[in-house]
């Protein structure tokens, strides 16, 4: 058979490289670190990346919030307790947001009249909207009553209106010094309750009355008519400070009680003048009247650090507890892993309980608490490391360091212990929210009560709420949605970590 290739001309044959070196070309791609490589495979998985910025976000929020909130820990208003969000800015735009809104419904016409009443005297208007009307006919003495009943949006805030109370002649002149400065009117016109039908237990109520139920008598125009009192022989200390519109100059403003004054105040402008702001609560108030956006941050600040510090620890023991029973194997190992399921089938909740009532006295909650984690907590890190050393420490690499004299230390801790890294910061990882539920379970049912040192917790926050979660639902819910977002994330963001780690338990990639 005839080979097509044997007539090329002998000129078409040319050398590559004529009389030069041949050498294998340089790698031009960048070598990629075991840690680079992770980080890779990590950004493909989309809901760890987004888990992660969430955890960053609520971090900050820990950090932040405690120092943007005008509030302490210590600042409890007694008043404005479990009230909603309000923003005073935001509330005077009506976007129906922020606006201190509580629905209240069945409101007679004679606390419809109440309320128009505070907006009258005091210029704030507690009532926002009207949500709806209702007319009850009901038989009263033989004749047929039309009752009717209103459904409305209100301002909790402005709701309060006036107040009475005993201020010392100090105080009471300081108020008056506030008002000549300011020109926010915070003491009102004394009513003496005589002139209103000895309704003395309601201090909203500075308009002539027909009857002892408080129904407003009007003039021919429809308009209140002033119950205030001029009777100057009852006046309690002097007043000289700016008074309300339409005031005759004879009006006083407060009675002499025991060494004090006792007088009616607007209590909206009072808080204004002991904090130096109007009430701004972000997330509301909670149940002593602390602000929620604030307290959350403080409970989310300890709650985090708690789980940082517990979750170093148990590393920690775990991970030393677990190199040697992995190293060594054998007797060491079965008489270590003993003791380790010794102490791991004691109730961590039983521990938790009897270390607060026999050690809580002694030094304190909060040690007693990081306590009981570390007492359990380090089991599974330790079997998670054993488990890790029993697989690498047959390797060549080890055996080959053995060989050239290496120490058990050196090889426990520079050659098996590094390759292990990876899935024990992935434990690590998941080990934090683990430490967080507990910690906020156990606050919740009241167990442990960390409020004394650490100002608060989320589980105490959320109980606070569960008791008004009807009524003040706010209470309840924003705790609820840090604690969920934060756990939830964590697991999500040691679930990426997992796969990030460890690639054969990797997820599918396209």
């Amino acid at each position: 058979m005839k080979n097509e290739y044997e007539n090329i001309p002998q000129e078409l044959f040319e050398f590559a490289q004529l009389d030069a070196e041949l050498h294998d070309k340089k790698i031009e791609t960048k070598a990629r670190g075991y840690f680079e490589d992770a980080l890779i495979r990590f950004k493909k998985n989309k809901s760890s990346v987004v888990a992660a910025w969430i955890i960053l976000l609520l971090v900050l929020f820990a950090i932040f919030s405690p120092l943007f909130s005008p509030y302490t820990m210590k600042d409890k208003d007694t008043v404005y307790q479990n009230f909603p969000p309000f923003v005073p800015s935001v509330a005077a735009k009506n976007t129906g947001h922020l606006d201190g809104a509580k629905t209240l419904s069945s409101q007679n016409e004679l606390m419809y009249d109440k309320w128009q009443a505070i907006a009258a005297e005091t210029g704030m208007n507690p009532v926002i909207r009207v949500l709806g009307t209702e007319e009850v006919s009901s038989i009263y003495r033989g004749k047929e009553r039309i009752t009717t009943y209103y459904k409305l949006e209100m301002n909790s805030y402005y709701a309060i209106g006036i107040r009475t109370q005993t201020f010392s002649f100090e105080e009471f002149e300081e108020i008056q010094q506030f008002q000549n400065e300011t020109g926010i009117q915070v003491i009102y016109p004394w009513v003496e309750p005589k002139d209103i039908k000895d309704i003395s237990d309601d201090p909203a109520i500075w308009y002539q009355v027909k009857d002892n139920k408080g129904t407003p008598k009007k003039d021919k125009n429809d308009n209140w008519i002033p119950a205030y009192s001029s009777n100057s022989e009852i006046e309690g200390a002097p007043y000289h400070s700016q008074r309300i519109e339409g005031d005759p100059g004879t009006w006083i403003y407060s009675v002499q009680k025991s060494g004090s004054v006792r007088c009616r105040f607007n209590y909206y402008n009072y808080y204004i003048f002991k904090n130096g702001h109007e009430p701004s609560y972000l997330f509301g108030t909670n149940n002593m009247g602390q602000d929620l956006f604030m307290a959350i941050g403080v409970g989310a600040r300890f709650s985090l650090i708690f789980a940082v510090l517990v979750s170093a620890v148990n590393l920690t023991i775990g991970m030393i507890y677990g190199s040697i029973q992995g190293y060594y194997g054998g007797m060491i190992d079965m008489v270590m892993d003993r003791i380790a399921d010794i102490v791991g089938g004691i109730p961590f909740i039983v521990a938790v309980t009897l270390f607060q009532y026999h050690l809580a006295s002694k030094v304190g909650p909060i040690v007693t608490f990081a306590f009981a984690f570390f007492m359990t907590g380090w089991i599974g890190m330790a079997a998670l490391t054993r488990k890790q050393f029993y697989r690498f420490k047959g390797q060549e690499y080890v055996l080959a360091a053995r060989t050239l004299g290496a120490s058990d230390k050196r090889l426990m801790f520079k050659h098996i212990f590094p390759n292990s890294l990876g899935t024990i910061i992935t434990s690590c990882a998941l080990v934090i929210p683990g430490v967080i539920s507990s910690e906020t379970t156990l606050t919740y049912l009241g167990i442990v009560n960390l409020s004394d040192l650490a100002g608060t917790s989320i589980g105490t926050l959320m109980s606070q709420g569960q008791a008004v979660a009807t009524t003040a639902p706010h209470a309840m819910v924003f705790p609820s949605i840090f604690i969920s977002l934060l756990l939830i994330s964590f697991n999500l963001f040691g679930n990426g970590l997992r796969d990030a780690f460890n690639p054969s338990m990797r997820g599918l990639e396209d």
